[in-house]
């Protein structure tokens, strides 16, 4: 398998990049559970109740995606342990920093992910 062609100082860098998006995910994670566990908070008006199921909701939708995006950012850290982290997981050509800077979490160049997202407009998804 290829090895990453990064720096140590840009290695260090991502590292650094990547465990605070982590640190801050689960920070807000922990918070949303604390604030769906606390019962402090009755409703007897219906549309306040409405209101705050659909906050609630929302809430929920948005750490969904926090969630999926913790499991990327563990996956790039791997990546980043194993040597391969900015290697295109499509073509094996060096991902450049301005992309990895931009979405860390990625495993295509700018080139491969293009053509991914062209194929995926072809087929209606």
């Amino acid at each position: 398998m290829e090895r990453s062609m990064l720096s140590k100082k840009n290695q260090k860098y991502f590292e650094v990049l990547l465990n605070e998006r982590l640190d801050a995910l689960l920070d807000e994670a922990t918070k949303t559970v604390s604030g769906m566990t606390d019962h402090g908070q009755t409703f007897p008006d219906p549309t306040d109740r409405a209101t705050l199921e659909s906050e609630r909701n929302f809430t929920l939708r948005i750490r969904d995606r926090e969630r999926r995006l913790i499991s990327k950012i563990k996956a790039a850290l791997d990546r980043l342990d194993q040597g391969t982290f900015g290697i295109c997981e499509e073509c094996g050509e060096d991902i450049s920093d301005k992309r990895l800077k931009a979405r860390p979490v990625t495993t295509l160049c700018i080139k491969c992910k293009k053509e991914q997202e062209n194929e995926e407009k072809l087929k209606g998804l």
